[in-house]
């Protein structure tokens, strides 16, 4: 597998962060790559009990062999930026990180403009974090972009050109994507949506590969999906009944309560077709069944979590790889090899 793309399915908050931190330190990527809208999407690991929560950098900061990208299709904010290397540094990550020269810079006039305007913060409830005016600003060829930055300067490189030479080289090579395919620009619930596409097909252009150079295509979906914000969500459940499952969420970026709803087969096999998914993560199966939190061996589930995994891969029509059971990197059922 020298190239694989992981993406969120539903409506973003699907695990993803915990399913490439998996990844990483299972399959030992030496480069590791983030694509995606920018900071409007954090993802959340837990390491040794502790949380660690990212906007601006790849989730999988963990993996201390890997070098560390942020794509030209990603969108920086160099006061998280900074912020995550003094973060993460104990992790020596900013020995490791490289940010696209041409990545285009969210200033504090995008988050004034995100976070006034009655439409976006009003009517859309976006994060506030300005990518959107940010993204509108590149569109109309305006944007300040990373090379214009001098304090960036000591990060900078051509993403593109380093993750194909890794291909080349035979590397494995891992991207990570952001927000879920609900918030898609082309394919979500328009206008209630992020700035940009957020498919598989986009976040390999993100980082500046082609599709031929992508082996693997996971699909994060979570057993029962949330949303944060504004917009349709056909599945949605009254606030007591998630409340009842454990779905009360909050937001990692707002701090917003995330609605909670049902999983969505329908939407999911859309999704699922329109990515281009080679693979299913399912995450969060603990809370569809209890009796599956911290289980390790696929054939050790309950009969009720095992069933509903059979049904996700008849009714999605893709296999399920990889199966979260819990908060921990250890809490993952790996089916990889039998699939």
């Amino acid at each position: 597998m020298p190239g694989y793309i992981v993406v969120g399915g539903q409506w973003g908050d699907e695990g993803k962060g915990s399913v490439v931190a998996y990844l990483a330190m299972r399959d030992e990527p030496e480069i590791i790559a983030r694509g995606g809208v920018g900071t409007n999407a954090g993802h959340s690991v837990f390491i040794g009990g502790k949380k660690y929560a990212v906007r601006q950098l790849p989730t999988a900061f963990m993996q201390r062999k890997a070098r560390l990208l942020v794509g030209a299709g990603v969108l920086v904010d160099p006061e998280v930026f900074f912020h995550e290397l003094e973060h993460l540094k104990d992790f020596n990550v900013s020995e490791r990180v490289g940010i696209d020269y041409r990545c285009s810079i969210i200033e504090e006039k995008h988050r004034i403009l995100d976070r006034t305007n009655g439409h976006l913060h009003g009517e859309i409830g976006t994060t506030g974090s300005g990518c959107g005016p940010a993204n509108a600003d590149r569109v109309m060829r305006r944007a300040k972009l990373a090379r214009d930055v001098p304090e960036l300067e000591p990060y900078l490189t051509d993403v593109a050109a380093e993750v194909n030479e890794a291909l080349d080289e035979g590397k494995l090579v891992l991207v990570e994507g952001t927000q879920g395919f609900g918030l898609s620009l082309y394919y979500g619930t328009y206008p209630y949506v992020t700035s940009k596409d957020t498919t598989a097909s986009a976040v390999a252009s993100d980082v500046g590969i082609g599709p031929t150079r992508v082996d693997e295509v996971i699909l994060v979906l979570r057993s029962f999906p949330t949303r944060v914000g504004a917009g349709p969500f056909p599945t949605e459940m009254e606030e007591a009944e998630a409340e009842r499952l454990g779905l009360i969420e909050y937001g990692t970026v707002t701090g917003r309560k995330r609605r909670g709803g049902g999983f969505d087969f329908e939407f999911a096999r859309y999704s699922a077709r329109v990515n281009g998914a080679t693979m299913v993560a399912l995450t969060m199966l603990d809370l569809y069944d209890r009796g599956a939190f911290g289980v390790t061996d696929y054939d050790k589930l309950p009969a009720k979590a095992r069933e509903f995994v059979e049904e996700v891969e008849e009714r999605v029509g893709v296999p399920v790889g990889l199966i979260r059971t819990g908060p921990e990197l250890e809490h993952t059922i790996d089916r990889r090899e039998v699939i």
